[in-house]
Parts: structure tokens; sequence; C-alpha cells
């Protein structure tokens, strides 16, 4: 028989899609045609895989080769994943392994001229599309093709090697053993930052709740100090969020951790001058994900959010509403994870002071760094607090201040606190579940009801400051001396958190 079909997978942005590789061999004059849709990579294949077999001893059919890439998606596919499943797919139809091979196996690897296999890039999401075969990859690729893998994996050194163990005359290369890997935690520590309470309540509100937060202040203050130390106070990742993580990191072909998992909370900070594509994902040939996606279930943080681009700022409003980034091109479209935490830190004007008789900025100045701060992405920030320098005896003081072990305690009880109450953390909280799980006092909706009123609070503000609300009334709760309904005292807190800044970088009216 002059055909066969070989499962394999292709790389769609972060997620893998199975691809069979449909292998015709004719009459005709000898040639090798590649259709599906490949891409520049696929298309190599032909001179990769002709190099593998022969270097095998294997032989190379010298006739009418066609190799369609069949998926249930129009997209362009391909990538030197396919290599091996090319290869294999050759062998069958000359009668050199069984049909059954390609019944029960599916092949994700480059091959070398050598015959070698070799890794590929987002082997972790190529891996989790197969659900119906045993997964062979490269040596290399096998700790992370087993953390998402949905059935056996096995691996192979060469060509020639797994051919042997497809035909049951040679064992599969056996998984290396496992050292147990102790996780670093982070080295800097809250007991490092002098004064700054109400940031460092701010910062614990955020992480408690999976709040957005902007610092905004002079240069020195220590936005970018408390910034940094967000990771020692965030809990570990859970399960489902590890593989989640770990896959995206997989897909844009950043080197895991030594255990094969990403198990803290990611911490991406990108240099304001990275472009739209660099911070949404996408790209011309290959879609691949962006900061934002590389935040998710961690924490994105935005280091003089001033002097980022007004459109990058702005291409943050949505992702931050749906968690997930649509991109959509001539020729493909793809969604990809964005659930992040935002962390901010700016100055309040170009010279950084902002202070009446101190700052040096004109006019103009002011209002073209002003003009980059759109009232609609200061509104998605649940939290906006003014940070200033810390007073002499603060910095001298001998006391140290709370270490993050002990802020990381509280954090850890209020996220089970929420999500025992209504299986998610406080930020997520619709509407219809703020009735429900953050009931106001007479109180406090009269203290909301007056803001709206003065025009101080948009639809969104109001929400937001609900579960904010809600958090600050659980981390009462985690020592002892909260409820189960909003009052006044919450209400007022999360107010003073969110308006108190510089006027001009407040999206609500004063």
């Amino acid at each position: 028989m002059a055909f066969a079909s070989v499962r394999s997978s292709t790389l769609l942005g972060v997620q893998g899609k199975a691809v069979d590789v449909e292998i015709h061999v004719g009459m005709g004059l000898p040639g090798f045609t590649i259709v599906g849709q490949p891409d520049e990579a696929c298309r190599e294949s032909r001179d990769r895989v002709r190099a593998a077999l022969l270097s095998c001893d294997l032989p190379w059919p010298n006739r009418r080769i066609t190799v369609n890439l069949a998926t249930t998606v129009h997209e362009r596919k391909g990538g030197a994943g396919l290599d091996v499943a090319i290869a294999i797919g050759l062998l069958i139809v000359q009668e050199m392994l069984p049909h059954e091979v390609a019944k029960r196996y599916a092949f994700i690897a480059e091959l070398g001229l050598d015959g070698t296999l070799r890794p590929v890039a987002g082997v972790v999401p190529l891996v989790a599309a197969i659900d119906d075969r045993i997964v062979v990859v490269a040596n290399e690729c096998e700790r992370e093709a087993r953390i998402a893998a949905r059935n056996e994996v096995v691996c192979a050194q060469t060509l020639a090697h797994l051919v042997q163990c497809l035909v049951g005359e040679s064992a599969w290369t056996p998984a290396p053993i496992r050292t147990v890997v102790n996780v670093a935690l982070p080295s800097i520590d809250m007991k490092d930052v002098r004064g700054q309470a109400a940031a460092r309540h701010a910062l614990e509100i955020a992480a408690a709740g999976a709040h957005h937060l902007l610092f905004v202040g002079p240069p020195g203050a220590g936005k970018s100090m408390l910034a940094q130390r967000i990771g020692g106070i965030l809990p570990a990742l859970t399960d489902a969020e590890a593989v989640a993580t770990t896959i995206v990191h997989s897909a844009a072909q950043i080197p895991l951790p030594a255990a094969g998992i990403i198990t803290l909370p990611p911490f991406r900070a990108p240099h304001h001058s990275t472009s739209l594509v660099a911070m949404v994902g996408g790209g011309a040939i290959t879609m691949r994900p962006g900061e934002i996606s590389l935040a998710t279930n961690g924490v994105l943080f935005l280091d003089e959010l001033g002097e980022f681009a007004p459109t990058v700022l702005d291409a943050l409003r949505q992702p931050l509403e749906d968690g997930v980034v649509r991109l959509a091109r001539a020729k493909s479209s793809i969604t990809m994870p964005a659930k992040f935490l935002l962390l901010a830190a700016t100055n309040p004007c170009p010279c950084g002071e902002g202070m009446p008789g101190v700052c040096v900025c004109d006019d103009s100045a002011k209002k073209r760094y002003l003009r980059r701060f759109s009232g609609p992405l200061l509104d998605r920030f649940d939290l906006r607090v003014a940070v200033s320098r810390p007073h002499v005896d603060e910095l001298l003081a001998d006391t140290p201040a709370e270490s993050s072990a002990a802020v990381a305690q509280r954090v850890l009880r209020v996220r089970e606190i929420a999500m025992l109450r209504s299986g998610c953390l406080n930020s997520d909280l619709s509407s219809d579940l703020l009735d429900e799980f953050a009931p106001l006092t007479t109180a406090a909706a009269a203290l909301l009801r007056y803001h709206l009123e003065k025009g101080r609070l948009s639809g969104r503000g109001y929400h937001r400051i609900r579960r904010v609300a809600r958090t600050i009334a659980d981390l009462h709760d985690a020592v002892g001396h909260g409820g189960d309904h909003i009052d006044e005292a919450h209400v007022a807190t999360a107010l003073a958190l969110r308006v108190g800044v510089h006027p001009q970088l407040s999206g609500d009216r004063q």
C-alpha cells in the first residue's frame, strides 16, 4: 500500500493542534511535495528527512512523494517537529514498518542530518494535543513532555533506534532518574522596605485579592522596590495553574526551571521600549505569546508607566477585562491566555517631583506626559496609591519591618477564604456574586452612593471598590476581626486607596 497517515501536532499560538501527516508514494517523476499550508521549516523537511534516512541505512523511495498536513483548522502549520512523522510515514509505505505503528504512536521531534532526534520548541502544548496515542519525543524533551501528556511518553535517540523500538528489537530509552529540586524562593524580602505603611498595605491587598495596583510617586520613594517583592507574598500555583503557565512558557520557547514545571507565579517586567506586538503577542509568520500571556497566573510589572507608548498601554484594557487576548490576522486568528495581576509604577510628572515649588515641568510637558494615561486604563486599576519618600527616622530605624513570610500567610488565608466562599478570587466576583458574597451595610451603601452621585466613581469603579472592600474585610477576618458584611470602614479604606494619588493621574474626579 502506497499510503500512510501518521499523527503529529503543530503549534498555533500557545495551543497544540493535532495533525495527520498523510504520505502518498506513487508513479511519476521522483519528487517531494508538501501541501496543507506548510511553513518554511516544514518545506525544508525533505532534505532533513532524506539525509536522516540515508544516514541510518534506511531506504528513501525514488518515486513521486506527496505529503499532506491534514487538520481541522485551515491555518498555516508545520515546523520541524513533523520530521519524524514524515520519516515514519515513508517507512510504512515502503513496508519497513507495520501500519499498526501509525495507529498506536504519535511523533513529535526534529531530525538531524545524522538521524538523531532533536528537541522542538513548545513541546508541552504539542504533546497536550495528542490524546489517543503514545507520544514519541526526543530525549531532551522527555521531562517537559510528561507535564501535559494525556498518555504515555517514550523517547528515542536516533531514527534507527526508533525503528528498532517500534518493531520490538530494542528497548525505549529509559526515563532519567528524577532528583528532588527545591524551588528557590525569592531572596528579596518585604522586611527590607522601610516605612511606606500605606503602600505595603495596598500591596498586600493586591496580592490577596488579585487587584491591579498603581504606585505614583517621586524617584527614590521605593515604588519598584515594593513591586519586586510581591513574588514573596504570593502563594504557589495550583496544579492546573502550573500546567497552564508552563504551556505558555514552553510555546514561547522560554527555558523551563530545573523541576520541569513552573510552580511559582511568573513575574514579568518588560522595558518601557517594548513594542505592541511584544506586549500582546502575534507576529508576521509565527503567532507567539507576548508579555501579557507570559505573565498568566502571575504579575506583569510596568515600571516607568509614563514612558510606555500610549498604544501599548491601551492595548492592555481588553485583556484586563476578559483575561484573554484575541489576535486576528489576515490568515489566522488565535486566543491566548492573559489572566494576570497588573502592577505599575510611575512618576507624577516628567521631572518626577510633582510638588508645587519643587516641580520644574511646564504646563505643556505635563500635558504631554498625562496624555499617555487614558482614563479607561486608569479606571481599571483597583488601587492607586501615592508613594512619598520615607522619613529619615524610618530609613534609619533599627527595628526591621514585617517579613514577606508573615504577609504571605495572611495572603494565603484570604485566598483560601475567597475560594471556599465563592470559588474564585475577589477580583473575579461578578455583580451578582458581589450582592451574594459582599453585601453592604446601610452606611457602606450610602457612602458609595454619595461618591457615585458626585461623579467620583464610574460604574466599573463602583464594582472594583466593592471587590477591594471584600478583600479588606477578608484580611480582617484572617486575623479574627472580620465579618460577612462590608461595612463603612472597609469601603472608606478602599476609596482612600483608589483616589489617594496625584489628582492629575486620577481617573475619578476629585
